[in-house]
């Protein structure tokens, strides 16, 4: 099987001084090139070092602190017990962090990656075709502009086309100077017409795995479309930066770019090529199955090579690009939990605990509340924890026996339920009287069972279900062992990024906004939710479950959807996954969604009670729905101070 694996690290292209590069990796073994040039991009050893850099580049963006940028403030969720202003700041939550600014927003991640990539894919498209080689090489190229220029678009509002030797050429000396293109001169001059030519010139078989297909373009087309439609329709009048009407240069109207998202999606799903639905939930997101036929995109990792995988895989490591350990944002300290039972294990289950992210409490009663014919809750999230303390590198101190007592007293065995989040709350749980009572992290007990239990009601900061589908997996060939430093070794799974059932969801957004066509929302929700009644292994049972609740599921739907119903299914499928701020910006439903939540203090601040508290966050206005511009790169910035506050987003 072919696959991209980096070898050689090379600077992002000679920018301009505002954009802060990134280093690159290659996908050929290359001579180290510190910059890329106009000659070099002329030849086909050019054009691939710098598509490899395209790729390698999506390492920058997904896999660590981002993720907090794209879920904490929304309905899916708040700060954890061990959090920092990564994620306190971003959450709104009135009195925690100093509120989203241009210093601590985490988007900065997008800004300070993009623009050298967007240069780097300028090269490219402008001088490719002098290489000699296949157009669907540069529509690779054309693929990653655009798709840079759409999450640029939708963060921060318009942004630069010039990067300093004109709109969409490349750039080869360092300017300090910028000007911010509207919305609609950025999708309307690139992002469009790029993915457009994507869809044209990329072949329907990747030519390596993971590199980019015709799906993939259709897929980013599609919910271009439908982004920019939402955009026009601005149904609850939120303001836009730089100031632009909301007319679309070529005439066109919301409506007609419904229909095109519409169209697009389902003609992909029509002509998928290679890529399809995995046939169950669980075997979309299990780690033995990486880099299934539902994933259109995503930024690889590679096993057993720390230079390859762009990440330690002995130990050690932050959560920081280009490392892949944004799963350790929402583990929580599960090791506290009596008796060292359980201690840090490399598995997708569990992984390195840093709690710095919690699910709100609605999660688990009102998004996940079907929890017995819907496979998604229990192949999205770890809601048993089992013992582990026998296996090797257990930690000194841990106990020899093979059984040791637990809740009530009973004996446990290793690989045996110590700690079970419940499906639904039970008035029989007794809780400790101290939060750090007999199971250390406060959990209670039921009459006759041997593992504490913790209902949804009493979901704490400190306290919840790991986010099992995008947990860790031991590297192939790594003996399995427990403690600190295995569990600390950076993710080697691939961050995915774009799947194929996301073209359903697209589709059946655009219909409920009154696209039309053979396929009702319903009936394109249903695919999805169909498959979501599939079991073929439970998480929380530990074995094989081949219950087909696919009837039910689709029973189940209402005959009439709404916007809601698909932001809520849309949550049902990507949890987690760092697509929610965006949805809920799309569609104009943060402040409706997202202004409340309700969570239990965490252990180490309250050792009396389970007391759900409510929260209700800074009011979500307008200006939020734009992220600020990172107040480094306005500082660079060498224009007047009046130019510098005009460049930044209003309200930051």
């Amino acid at each position: 099987m072919n696959i991209i694996k980096n070898k050689i690290a090379i600077a992002g292209l000679a920018l301009i001084a505002l954009f802060v590069g990134s280093c690159s990796e290659s996908l050929l073994e290359e001579t180290p090139r510190s910059t890329f040039t106009a000659a070099y991009f002329k030849t086909p050893d050019g054009v691939r070092s710098g598509l490899t850099a395209l790729y390698q580049n999506l390492r920058q963006e997904y896999g660590g602190y981002y993720l907090s940028a794209c879920e904490n403030g929304t309905d899916e969720y708040t700060w954890g017990n061990s959090a920092d202003n990564n994620q306190k700041d971003i959450d709104l939550t009135p009195g925690v962090g100093t509120g989203i600014t241009s210093s601590s927003s985490r988007s900065d991640v997008l800004w300070n990656a993009m623009f050298t990539n967007i240069n780097t894919a300028n090269g490219i498209i402008q001088y490719g075709g002098e290489a000699g080689i296949a157009p669907s090489l540069v529509a690779e190229a054309n693929f990653f502009r655009a798709f840079d220029y759409f999450m640029l678009v939708q963060t921060f509002g318009g942004v630069p086309l010039d990067l300093g030797a004109g709109e969409l050429q490349m750039n080869t000396s360092a300017v300090t100077a910028s000007v911010r293109n509207t919305v609609p001169e950025v999708y309307t001059k690139s992002i469009f017409p790029d993915l457009l030519t994507a869809v044209e010139n990329l072949p329907a078989e990747p030519r390596l795995t993971g590199t980019v297909t015709k799906t993939v373009a259709r897929l980013y087309l599609a919910k271009a479309y439908l982004t920019y439609a939402w955009w026009l329709q601005n149904p609850n009048s939120i303001p836009t930066y730089p100031e632009a009407a909301r007319t679309d240069p070529d005439g066109q109207n919301a409506s007609w770019y419904f229909q095109k998202a519409y169209d697009v999606a389902t003609a992909a799903i029509a002509d998928p090529g290679p890529f399809g639905l995995q046939p169950t939930f669980y075997d979309l997101n299990v780690a033995s199955n990486d880099r299934n036929n539902e994933q259109l995109l995503y930024a690889d990792h590679i096993e057993n090579n720390d230079r390859f995988n762009g990440g330690g895989n002995n130990g050690g490591g932050n959560v920081g690009s280009p490392q892949n350990n944004a799963c350790w944002l929402v583990i929580w300290n599960y090791t506290l939990i009596a008796n060292s039972v359980i201690q840090r294990e490399q598995t997708q289950a569990l992984g390195r605990p840093w709690t710095r992210m919690a699910p709100p409490v609605e999660v688990f009663t009102k998004t996940f509340a079907d929890k017995t014919n819907d496979s998604r809750y229990d192949g999205t999230f770890t809601t048993v924890f089992r013992g582990n303390w026998n296996k090797p590198g257990a930690a000194a101190g841990t106990i020899n026996s093979a059984t040791i007592n637990n809740a009530n007293g009973l004996p446990v065995t290793p690989g045996s339920p110590v700690l079970t989040f419940l499906n639904e709350d039970n008035p029989a749980i007794v809780y400790p009287a101290d939060f750090k009572g007999s199971s250390a992290v406060g959990a209670g007990t039921l009459p006759g069972r041997s593992d504490y239990v913790v209902g949804p009601s009493a979901i704490s900061r400190g306290v919840y279900p790991n986010l099992w589908k995008i947990g860790p997996s031991l590297p192939a060939g790594i003996t399995e062992v427990i403690g600190t430093n295995a569990a600390n070794s950076s993710n080697t799974r691939p961050w995915y990024i774009a799947k194929f059932s996301e073209l359903y969801f697209i589709a059946a957004e655009a219909a409920v906004k009154g696209a039309t066509g053979s396929q009702s929302a319903r009936d394109l929700i249903n695919v999805i939710r169909a498959r979501a009644g599939k079991w073929k292994f439970s998480n929380a049972l530990n074995q094989t479950v081949t219950t087909d609740n696919s009837a039910a599921m689709v029973a189940a739907t209402p005959a009439t959807i709404d916007i809601n119903y698909i932001l809520a299914e849309r949550s049902r499928e990507y949890f987690g996954e760092g697509y929610r701020w965006y949805d809920l910006v799309r569609t104009q439903t943060w402040s409706e969604i997202a202004a409340t939540y309700s969570i239990c203090e965490s252990p180490a601040t309250n050792t009396t009670d389970h007391t759900l508290v409510t929260y209700r966050r800074t009011p979500i206005d307008g200006h939020f729905y734009l992220r600020p511009i990172p107040s480094s790169q306005i500082s660079a910035l060498t224009i007047d101070d009046k130019a510098k506050a005009a460049y930044q987003n209003p309200g930051y």
